[in-house]
């Protein structure tokens, strides 16, 4: 019999819908729902990119076979597209019915065009003027003429154009590019805020593009093409330039969504299908601003902190002593820490030390996504500047960063770091640093291992686990893995390390069933796992066994999640919870029971095929006794979740959990955010209350 398996889109779908179940929370300031709102926006745009683009493609190329849950692509984009008109209605009646209303109530008002006063509509026609028109390029739309290709994700009007003299319409198309800025401030300094969106202001004024024609009507609409394009790395023989022709092929690529403004005039319309070659079925018919991801900024407007959330701001961690080198921190011991609650900076301060030490060597990094002003890579240019041999990995193919990470490595590049653009055919994801140093005459390995990207931007937003050693092991494992990447040597298993895609999946298989065995045996048995997603079949079926078996299985999974939990004679052993909250969970953990002899990893991987047998990723043993500890304990942690926790549902939607009648509510973001400032507050303390010794110099 086939496993049991949800399908992996309409998991991710509802997901996204509980993403939107917190933009529709009264109990939260008006500007995090937004923020929430416009996250589910851009969750969808990419999810049409990449994921409705590929369905397409295999539609169109004929390709009829059902995947592991039983659908065909035909029937997968069936079913997408109705859950996702259902969640867009949905998007839309609490922007235009809530949030837009009490946004006007407190002081931030969107305003249509008519309703500007005098002295509002000049200031805007100024702005046009000055700041957007000279941007603009209209393109003409002629009958029998190849139409113009609009690119993907920009907002164009499209505008009907009478001459007066000739007394003839035609259309043309004005795109309005990205730098424009999609909110126009209309308010004087004293007002409250307000504004009107870009596209309405060029609407208005867009007869100026047009002398001696008058426009007599317009409409706003915007496509999303096909970003599931691959390098063909079998014929790629520069893949810098490959992977530049492949960001140039994804904006014009075939169309997979057509969002137009309800209402708009038919022959507007039907001009709108033809130039993007859009069919009814790709087609929404949006009641409102279209692209509500562009939205996030107003979610962080200046002089509206009433109207978000108090600052986390992220804690000084007890085992790092600020100041202290952070080499000498890691040889007195292994370094655990937990993002954002305790700050990224020992690991920034690391890098920085590292370039600026004489007696440090080398230096070599995978670099997967990183911020745009990136103080890793500031680092590692200074450290190539300084004569140490850098080597980074650079891994092209990470989606929607591919743009960035070409542009530096080529500052790197040019500071003299050796770069290697990833490893052919797989996606490098692993989240590794090796810093070696010379050390009374002996060569000593410093190591950083993570679940996180190193990017200090997301590092205040994603919860992530660092793992910070020297210990001999750990560091010959991360020469041996650089060899493989680097060297394109074999990737075997190694000491401690625990390699994908050799290694990684069978040990897990082999650990699930370890516990299946020991649950048969009538001892206990216990998973407990945290992660991003979990579709791999193989892992699923595994833990259905484990499950009938007895073991007791708990899995905190944020997005996809392809088993289906509580089945009877499948998986009532199995929990599955998923917390959505203002940080995004990121972390990968495991913990497995193993006869009290618990084997406690992080991952850089999700449980998902493509993670375990198409990306290179590391797992990595947390073995040290104390931090062992603190992981299990946080992972069981996410299990007391009463306030921002739903639990999934065998079909794959999800239900918010509801607490008991006088149980006490626990957020458990808020109680490790708690935690970690008590522990910074109390090793403060503790330091301060150190009495130093002065030593008179010599």
């Amino acid at each position: 019999m086939p496993t049991p398996i949800i399908n992996r889109e309409l998991s991710w779908i509802e997901f996204n819908q509980r993403v939107l179940n917190e933009a529709s929370r009264d109990d939260l300031p008006l500007l995090e729902r937004l923020k929430f709102l416009a996250i589910t926006a851009s969750n969808l745009d990419e999810f049409f990119q990449v994921r409705v683009g590929g369905l397409m493609m295999m539609m169109r190329g004929g390709l009829k076979s059902q995947d592991a849950s039983g659908l065909t692509p035909q029937r997968t984009l069936a079913a997408i597209r109705q859950r996702i008109h259902r969640m867009t209605v949905d998007q839309y009646a609490l922007l235009d019915e809530v949030l837009l209303p009490g946004l006007a109530k407190a002081g931030i008002r969107l305003l249509p065009m008519s309703d500007l006063t005098i002295d509002q509509a000049t200031r805007a026609a100024t702005t046009f003027d000055e700041q957007i028109y000279p941007l603009l390029t209209p393109l003409a739309v002629e009958p029998d003429v190849e139409p113009p290709v609009v690119p993907a994700l920009q907002l164009v009007v499209a505008c009907r154009l009478l001459d007066p003299e000739q007394q003839s319409t035609r259309h043309a198309l004005v795109p309005i590019p990205d730098n424009c800025g999609r909110r126009i401030e209309v308010s004087a300094e004293s007002e409250e805020h307000a504004f009107v969106l870009v596209e309405d202001l060029v609407s208005a004024h867009a007869g100026r593009l047009f002398p001696g024609e008058k426009v007599t009507a317009t409409t706003v609409f915007r496509v999303t093409r096909n970003g599931d394009i691959a390098v063909q790395e079998e014929d790629a023989i520069d893949l810098a330039g490959e992977m530049e022709d492949v960001l140039t092929a994804r904006r014009f690529a075939d169309t997979v969504r057509l969002e137009i403004r309800a209402g708009a005039p038919r022959d507007l319309a039907r001009m709108v299908h033809d130039v993007t070659a859009a069919g009814t079925k790709e087609t929404q018919k949006i009641h409102g601003p279209i692209g509500l991801a562009s939205f996030m900024e107003l979610a962080f407007l200046r002089d509206f902190d009433h109207l978000r959330d108090s600052d986390w701001p992220g804690q000084n961690s007890p085992a790092v002593t600020p100041g202290a080198s952070m080499f000498e921190t890691i040889a007195k011991g292994d370094v655990l820490l937990h993002h954002p609650y305790e700050t990224f900076e020992p690991v920034l301060r690391l890098l920085e030390e590292a370039a600026a030490d004489p007696n440090v060597i080398a230096i070599k990094q995978v670099l997967y996504r990183t911020a745009r002003k990136s103080r890793v890579i500031d680092a590692l240019i200074k450290a190539a500047e300084n004569g140490k041999n850098v080597t980074v990995l650079v891994e092209l193919k990470a989606r929607f960063d591919e743009a960035r990470n070409l542009t530096r490595a080529d500052e790197l590049q040019r500071a003299g770091a050796q770069i290697v653009y990833g490893v052919k055919g797989l996606k490098t994801h692993a989240k590794i640093c090796m810093i070696v140093r010379r050390e009374a005459g002996n060569l000593r390995r410093y190591v950083h291992l993570g679940t996180g990207n190193y990017n200090e931007a997301t590092s205040r937003l994603y919860t992530d686990i660092s793992y910070l050693t020297c210990k001999p092991d750990y560091g010959n494992d991360a020469s041996l893995f650089f060899n493989a990447v680097i060297g394109r040597s074999k990737l075997l298993r190694f000491q401690r390390l625990v390699p994908a895609p050799t290694a990684m999946k069978p040990m897990l298989l082999d650990l699930i069933t370890g516990e299946a065995e020991r649950a048969k045996q009538g001892l206990p048995a216990r998973i407990v796992a945290k992660m991003n997603s979990l579709q791999d079949p193989d892992i699923i079926a595994a833990l259905y066994k484990a499950s009938k078996a007895g073991v007791e299985i708990k899995l905190n999974v944020r997005g996809i999640c392809c088993l289906k939990p509580g089945v009877p004679k499948l998986s009532k052993n199995i929990e599955v919870v998923s917390i959505i909250d203002r940080f995004l969970e990121h972390a990968r953990i495991f913990h497995f029971h193993q006869g009290g002899d618990a084997k406690v990893y992080i991952a850089s991987a999700d449980w998902m095929t493509r993670n375990l047998e198409k990306r290179v990723e590391l797992m990595v043993p947390i073995e040290e006794a104390a931090p062992k500890r603190r992981l299990i304990r946080l992972l069981d942690t996410f299990f007391q979740d009463n306030v921002q926790a739903s639990r999934i549902l065998p079909d794959g939607s999800s239900a918010r959990i509801v607490r008991a009648k006088g149980e006490k509510a626990f957020r458990v973001q808020e109680a490790l955010y708690q935690q970690a400032r008590r522990a910074a507050k109390a090793r403060e303390h503790e330091r301060a209350m150190t009495f130093e010794p002065h030593v008179p110099a010599d």
